[in-house]
């Protein structure tokens, strides 16, 4: 049986302090990619109670993402927004989604991230990275954002790290890691990344709000 809004809002405010809750509940984040870092960063943020998250990607769960992926063998072929909004809505059954299945560009991203407190970084490519990056940075000067660069193989866990770049802007990693031919994506180190992303974002509700 499903708990109602106001027990899990009342287990969670206990857990985490009222205070913190008011803020957290009333925030909202968007997740840019909704891979192996952002589908974890989601997760998590539900998990704390983030009010509303905004969740962003064009593609499909395939097969090769379960391994680090909040994502479940059955749900193979649906679009991630679709699919993370199932797990999430599982997980925070009274959280606000929205959901936009496209790709992000130079045309699209200052509407796509209007009503975004905190953006989360989570692409894979670099160039996806460098175009969110400079339209935020440049063109969204006010908002928060929290990228990642560096979280491949098997190295050790406290390499990851959360840097302040500016009062705006953080990159999570160890800023080196590259996926290569010899050096992939193992589900524990992509999770550290996205965990620090989600913590960095929690702090900035916290400071912010």
């Amino acid at each position: 049986m499903i708990p109602t809004k106001e027990a899990m809002q009342a287990a969670l405010a206990k857990r985490i302090g009222r205070k913190l809750w008011e803020k957290v509940s009333s925030a909202c984040v968007a997740v840019c990619g909704l891979g192996g870092l952002g589908s974890n960063i989601a997760v998590m943020l539900a998990r704390a109670g983030v009010g509303k998250l905004c969740l962003i990607d064009f593609d499909k769960v395939d097969i090769s993402n379960l391994n680090r992926q909040q994502y479940k063998a059955g749900q193979l072929g649906m679009y991630k927004t679709e699919a993370l909004s199932e797990v999430l809505l599982e997980i925070a059954p009274y959280i606000e989604i929205e959901t936009h299945t496209v790709r992000m560009d130079e045309r699209n991203t200052q509407e796509l991230l209007r009503d975004a407190d905190i953006i989360c970084e989570a692409f894979d490519v670099a160039e996806a990275k460098a175009m969110l990056t400079d339209i935020v940075l440049t063109g969204l000067p006010d908002k928060y954002l929290v990228s990642a660069s560096g979280m491949a193989g098997m190295g050790d866990a406290n390499n990851i790290k959360t840097r302040k770049i500016t009062e705006h802007f953080f990159i999570c990693g160890d800023g080196v890691s590259e996926v290569t031919e010899g050096e992939g994506l193992v589900s524990s180190r992509v999770m550290l990344c996205a965990a620090h992303q989600a913590h960095k974002a929690l702090q900035l509700i916290e400071e912010i709000f």
